[in-house]
């Protein structure tokens, strides 16, 4: 037996074999690990810097190099510029402690292309128990990665899906609940007009891909539907993050209504002012009319005036302040912060 044949390391014995099987192992060895569809590579543990000795074909195919190109060159030539330290580091632990590990790395192949690699390493000892080579074999997962980030995605916007719909329905809900009328039509319309108002902010959130909507195009959207002639909206750039933008769309839309009825976009005459700045994580929206129908009274409270209230107040944190002058009603409304409904909806089971 020349030199080369001489070996000092012995293999696992295998976990099922027959007499023939046992017979002919160390062959068959060869045979599966050069067959098998997991790449598979063999380091020198005894030679400085663990250069690869021995690599199977699924290997080559894998990272595009040819034989002549791995052997005697050590693993870390896979590693590029996005490859992770904190990977590489794990791997070199697991090497100093001359033990097996799992680590999932980037890597990457001949022709520069990246793969995420589930690299399994494993020790193997000569007779006296000394370190003689390192088996390490290769998962190319970076399909699976892709799959779980799409799953973890569609999980993330299934979560806002369902925040969102909470967020509607209790709208919904409060508007069909504190709707009042004798009359089934005047009821009927009064519960449409303010659903119709939350489908436009609906719409709105949906050209904006269901992540925010500036302040400026929901007043317009809502004030709009009731004539922008002698409006005038006016106001720095402001995202309004998306659970707080029907709330917001509906109580202009209550406003605008009640000034298109009552108030100062009821008369030719009338003008309406509507501006905002921001304070902090929220803002404070001021809503002038001039030229009304006179002084109104603020006694009592509609319907308009409690979902104001519900929406503004209770639901989005905010404060109401009416100066009801002798050409029409001045608001002001104080939001500390435009997320609220976004936060007290993730602390929701």
């Amino acid at each position: 037996m020349s030199e080369a044949e001489k070996s000092d390391i012995h293999g696992d014995r295998p976990a099922a074999s027959s007499k023939q099987g046992m017979a002919g192992h160390k062959e068959l060895a060869t045979f599966a690990f050069q067959r098998t569809r997991m790449p598979m590579v063999v380091s020198d543990a005894r030679q400085a810097d663990y250069p690869i000795i021995l690599a199977n074909g699924a290997f080559l195919e894998l990272t595009g190099y040819s034989a002549s190109e791995i052997i005697g060159k050590n693993c870390r030539m896979l590693q590029g510029e996005d490859t992770s330290r904190t990977a590489v580091a794990e791997i070199r632990a697991i090497i100093a402690q001359e033990r097996e590990g799992t680590v999932e790395i980037l890597n990457y192949k001949k022709d520069g292309s990246s793969f995420w690699n589930q690299l399994h390493l494993s020790p193997l000892r000569d007779d006296d128990g000394q370190m003689a080579y390192y088996f390490a074999s290769q998962i190319d997962v970076t399909e699976l990665r892709r799959v779980q980030t799409l799953e973890e995605s569609e999980h993330r916007l299934l979560l806002e899906v369902d925040h969102r719909t909470k967020n509607v329905l209790a709208i919904v809900d409060s508007i069909v609940r504190l709707s009042r009328s004798d009359n089934a039509a005047a009821y009927a319309a009064s519960v449409q007009q303010r659903v119709q108002a939350l489908s436009r902010t609906h719409m709105l959130l949906a050209d904006n891909g269901w992540q925010e909507a500036s302040l400026h195009a929901i007043v317009k959207l809502q004030v709009g539907v009731f004539g922008d002639r002698n409006v005038e909206i006016e106001g720095p750039h402001l995202m309004v993050p998306a659970p707080s933008v029907q709330p917001i769309g509906l109580a202009i839309h209550e406003l605008a209504a009640n000034a298109a009825v009552h108030g100062a976009l009821a008369r030719p005459e009338g003008r309406l002012a509507i501006g905002w700045r921001k304070v902090g994580d929220g803002l404070s929206l001021e809503w002038a009319e001039t030229g009304g129908n006179g002084k109104r009274s603020p006694e009592g409270k509609g319907f308009g005036t409690v979902l104001l209230g519900a929406v503004l107040e209770r639901q989005l944190g905010g404060t109401i302040s009416r100066d009801w002058r002798n050409d029409g009603l001045h608001l002001v409304v104080d939001m500390p912060s435009l997320d609220r409904v976004g936060r007290s909806l993730k602390e929701k089971p």
